[in-house]
């Protein structure tokens, strides 16, 4: 990824929420959130790669808790009661793999609550979710970009589920206003940010 200001000024948000993290006695975590197509995957893959202290991130990407195409809202809320509470009261942490390939809820994965973690997906900044988190950040760009990029990424996967997909986002942007729950609100159309495979 090429080198981009804001980019720059974002790692150092991230390190003040890892130093902080640390100095209540906890490993940061951090949220992504942000309509699909807008960057959160090359973004998380990016501060995993530049986090600041010395342990490695735990990377959970809420494609794969979403139950299917309809299940925005229910990987939402199973991010929160399994792994975001449990984590931040010191409980074990969780997360419940989805397989697109058998359509069903698969293996477990337990999450080492002494390293950071990042979180990325739609559906991060819930209300419930936003609280157990040391930074929230939100992304978007412009619209007929975004979809080009997830249209693109998923290799025609998403194109028959994009109305559906959206439809439930707009939902949870009514309900929940992540918006206003971040602390970093980008519009990243003009940063270098390619979607990735999945």
């Amino acid at each position: 990824m090429s080198a981009h200001p804001e980019i720059e000024t974002l790692l150092e948000r991230v390190a003040r929420a890892d130093a902080v993290g640390r100095a209540s006695g906890h490993a940061a975590v951090v949220l992504i959130d942000g309509p699909a197509g807008a960057g959160k995957s090359t973004l998380a893959d990016l501060l995993v790669s530049r986090w600041p202290g010395g342990a490695e991130p735990t990377l959970v990407r809420m494609d794969d808790l979403y139950p299917g195409w309809g299940g925005l809202d229910e990987g939402s809320a199973d991010l929160g009661t399994e792994l975001l509470a449990p984590r931040r009261a010191g409980r074990t942490a969780r997360w419940q793999r989805y397989s697109w390939t058998l359509g069903r809820l698969d293996e477990w994965t337990v999450v080492d609550g002494s390293r950071p973690l990042v979180v990325e997906g739609c559906g991060t900044l819930s209300r419930a979710n936003a609280p157990l988190a040391d930074l929230r950040i939100w992304l978007t760009a412009e619209d007929d970009l975004r979809k080009e990029r997830a249209l693109r990424r998923d290799h025609g996967g998403f194109d028959a589920h994009w109305d559906h997909w959206q439809a439930q986002f707009d939902d949870y942007l009514a309900r929940e206003t992540p918006i206003e729950q971040a602390d970093v609100v980008l519009d990243v159309t003009d940063w270098p940010l390619v979607a990735r495979d999945r």
